[in-house]
């Protein structure tokens, strides 16, 4: 595996997600078609750990939290920014999906969970907004922007 087979993995998801609204229609699409016990969510979960450790993921952290942007929008995924994070046992800082966001929930130990959901992908509206948390362990949550958009409230 590699940081290409990474690539080509999220261009894979981007295509699927198309220009399809963000709700809880697309989230059951994703959750059919790249299901957490498939072989291509399997995939994603060996690649987000392997970047890790050979460091093409998850370079900076702050506030106990790794994170990285490896796919800029307009890149392998399309219109969509593709970000990494590692999360445990943590509140993030709150911002606004202005855009929306489509995740995908990866638990790397304990029986983590995103904002109170389980492994498997979740899609949040245009407009929505949330403190990102990680409770019960220690999870890696990929997702993707559409145009990259992201507004961290301070709050």
């Amino acid at each position: 595996m590699s940081q290409q087979a990474f690539l080509d993995l999220v261009s894979k998801i981007a295509d699927a997600i198309g220009n399809r609204p963000l709700d809880d229609q697309l989230a059951a699409h994703l959750n059919a078609a790249f299901p957490k016990d498939g072989p291509d969510f399997s995939t994603l979960e060996a690649l987000c750990a392997e970047g890790e450790r050979e460091g093409w993921l998850l370079q900076r952290e702050a506030g106990g939290i790794k994170f990285c942007r490896p796919v800029k929008p307009g890149a392998e995924a399309g219109h969509f920014s593709v970000d990494v994070v590692r999360m445990n046992d943590i509140r993030g800082p709150h911002h606004v999906h202005t855009t929306g966001e489509i995740g995908a929930i990866m638990p790397i130990a304990g029986d983590a969970k995103f904002d109170g959901m389980d492994e498997g992908w979740y899609v949040y509206p245009p407009g929505s907004d949330h403190h990102p948390t990680v409770s019960g362990g220690d999870a890696y949550v990929l997702y993707f922007l559409p145009e990259g958009r992201i507004e961290f409230t301070g709050r």
